[in-house]
């Protein structure tokens, strides 16, 4: 399993949109389009399919954690 497919699982399990998922990204400071997400959801023989790098999952699931539980109160 690839991370195309952790992020297309995750989008499914949480019942996300690609402008909630854009979103979610933006709390990290990491900056997508909507169709440079759509990429990553294509098929492997698409001509328009891009393989989802270590970087975007692991700023995908930080921005997740804040967006679920919120933002860490400093001490």
């Amino acid at each position: 399993m690839d991370n195309n497919d952790i992020l297309k699982k995750l989008r499914v399990a949480l019942h996300l949109r690609d402008d909630e998922i854009v979103d979610i990204l933006k709390l990290v400071d990491f900056k997508v389009t909507r169709s440079e997400l759509g990429a990553f959801f294509r098929k492997e023989d698409d001509p328009r399919y891009k393989e989802c790098g270590d970087q975007i999952l692991r700023n995908f699931l930080n921005g997740l954690v804040i967006h679920m539980r919120g933002k860490r109160e400093e001490k």
